[in-house]
């Protein structure tokens, strides 16, 4: 449920954008300057995955999951009463870190839960309702919208996050309690004798109340001549830098020196401090910072009219040199965030890899068949284009069932191919429509054949990463391969565009002048629908493109998920071998 719900929030702003653009005072026609929204969310998704993968294998499963769910909820609330962009996109990090840190501590918890001849079905379960997200995330912010105020949309996560982590709380102390035999991934030592710190939570109180007066100031209090006084900054325009802002600021601080010298604090600041440095907090930032330029170089740029943005090249040069630091610090840290050996099995790295070429391949869906309906039946209605993707979406989760069933019989190399070459095939298909293909209902046996056969990918490839780790890794393994898909849409999305442009170009400089095709220098409809059939094939080039990135992605999952032991076929002769 947690997993489904953030999930849905990576997807929540596609409608919202433009409210929430209002909101931090960016006009509506300068889309560029709110990428920020997107991308800061995709950074905390994506660079702090690895740490927290690595947190949850040495502190546990829960813990990590409910401080996951407290983030999001703590994201959640700052960006519903953000005012500027900072305040905005300081929420939306805070909601990716916590989103994401959900998925690789509950990948683990399923390898700590089942054996490994069934963990296919609830691996698939896990990665449908991962992908669902995408089909309720837009639902979900569009009812929101039609009724309410786009900040409702963040309050209602708030409320959501803050319940589930409560339930999830119960449920680690239901089996603490009642569990002796607790799995190695959810052993945890009792908490630090003495009484219970109530200072914490009064301080927590008292910086979420004049955190929020700092936020939303209201109108009847900063008018006042008496209480208006505590809303004028001491010096400049700053709103920290009023009487309630630096109460908010002090209390903060209080609470931090609280929770981290309190015997029984609220927060476990020490804790999680100290679980941080085992985990490699070092090595943790540098991979950060290589994963971070990485997507800002991509995410920030737009699609349409360039492979990086303005500040790519710097992005990426960042990226590298910090992914060099990252590899000398592995070879001489003593207790790296990537254990030595810890992926050295063939399966292991290869469903890295394969994942990788996944999301090279899956990004083109995701992002060119709205393009496509844009450019061609539904030029009108940004709606109806969205709706189109909706049927490969429903097809996708189905297909992650499926997958997670198959591979209780069947090799993850199998299945994953299969599954990649029915997506390669719907890519081919769409690869061939033309300007009507939308209108002519066999076009959604592409669209339901490609997602289908995503689906069935998902599954094995966790399945088999899973199942070639040790338990003391699990977390960090599916981390590293939710991170893979990730920098593999946003490469593949630069390596399609790219190609696809040049074919928009040469389509372009092929075409006849204005004059030639409408016997005037003034814009013709003959005309635009030359232009149009330029569009077209620049989208025809991406889903082509695609196709390879998912065939690469079949053949790479024969070879490396070649004897992967992820069905009960296998564990039944590893059994009959010992006995």
């Amino acid at each position: 449920m947690a997993v489904a719900f953030a999930a849905a929030d990576t997807y929540v702003v596609v409608l919202a954008l433009p409210e929430m653009m209002g909101a931090t005072g960016i006009p509506i026609d300068q889309l560029q300057r709110a990428a920020p929204i997107v991308s800061g969310f995709l950074l905390g998704y994506v660079a702090m995955l690895p740490l927290i993968g690595r947190i949850a294998d040495l502190r546990g499963r829960l813990p990590v999951l409910v401080a996951a769910l407290v983030v999001f909820a703590a994201g959640s609330l700052v960006t519903a009463l953000a005012y500027d962009l900072p305040s905005m996109v300081t929420g939306r990090f805070l909601q990716g870190v916590g989103g994401g840190g959900l998925v690789p501590a509950t990948l683990a918890l399923v390898a700590d839960l089942y054996p490994v001849e069934r963990r296919g079905v609830p691996l698939g379960i896990v990665s449908a309702v991962q992908e669902l997200g995408s089909v309720i995330g837009p639902l979900f912010g569009a009812l929101v919208i039609s009724v309410a105020d786009w900040r409702t949309i963040f309050l209602i996560n708030l409320a959501v996050g803050l319940v589930l982590a409560a339930a999830l709380r119960a449920a680690r102390d239901t089996r603490e309690a009642g569990a002796a035999g607790a799995s190695p991934g959810d052993e945890r030592s009792p908490g630090p004798p003495g009484r219970f710190d109530w200072g914490s939570p009064l301080l927590l109180l008292v910086t979420l109340g004049f955190g929020a007066l700092v936020f939303v100031q209201p109108n009847e209090l900063v008018t006042d001549i008496t209480w208006g006084e505590l809303f004028l900054p001491f010096a400049g325009d700053g709103r920290w830098l009023t009487p309630v802002g630096l109460v908010t600021i002090v209390a903060f601080l209080l609470f931090l020196v609280r929770s981290a010298t309190a015997s029984r604090p609220m927060l476990d600041l020490a804790g999680w401090a100290r679980s941080s440095r085992e985990a490699d907090l070092r090595g943790a930032l540098l991979l950060a910072v290589a994963l971070g330029g990485v997507i800002l170089a991509f995410a920030t740029a737009d699609p349409q009219v360039q492979v990086f943005s303005d500040r790519g090249l710097w992005y990426l040069a960042a990226a590298a040199v910090a992914a060099v630091a990252f590899v000398l610090h592995l070879r001489s840290a003593q207790a790296p965030l990537v254990p030595p050996g810890a992926l050295r099995q063939r399966p292991a790295w290869g469903a890295i890899l394969v994942s990788f070429f996944v999301g090279s391949a899956l990004i083109a869906a995701l992002i060119d068949i709205p393009i496509y309906a844009r450019t061609t039946t539904y030029r009108t209605s940004q709606l109806m284009a969205a709706l189109v993707l909706v049927r490969f979406l429903v097809a996708l989760p189905i297909g992650a069932v499926v997958g997670g069933y198959l591979i209780r019989t069947r090799g993850a190399g199998p299945v994953t191919a299969v599954g990649m070459t029915m997506s390669a095939t719907g890519f081919f298909l769409m690869s061939r429509w033309g300007i009507d293909s939308l209108e002519d209902p066999t076009s959604n046996i592409a669209l339901v054949l490609c997602g289908f056969g995503f689906g069935l990918a998902l599954a094995p490839v966790n399945a088999a990463v899973l199942a070639h780790t040790d338990a003391g890794v699990h977390g960090l393994a599916s981390a590293m391969v939710v991170v893979a898909r990730m920098v593999g849409m946003l490469v593949g999305i630069s390596a399609l565009t790219t190609i696809g442009l040049r074919r928009y170009y040469a389509e372009q400089d092929g075409l006849p002048t204005v004059t030639e095709v409408c016997g005037k220098a003034e814009m013709c409809q003959d005309f635009r629908d030359l232009q149009k059939l330029a569009g077209v094939a620049q989208e025809q080039t991406v889903f082509l493109g695609a196709a390879f990135c998912a065939l690469a992605a079949a053949v790479v999952a024969l070879v490396v998920f070649r004897g992967a032991a992820t069905r009960a076929v296998a564990a039944h002769h590893a059994v009959r071998s010992l006995g």
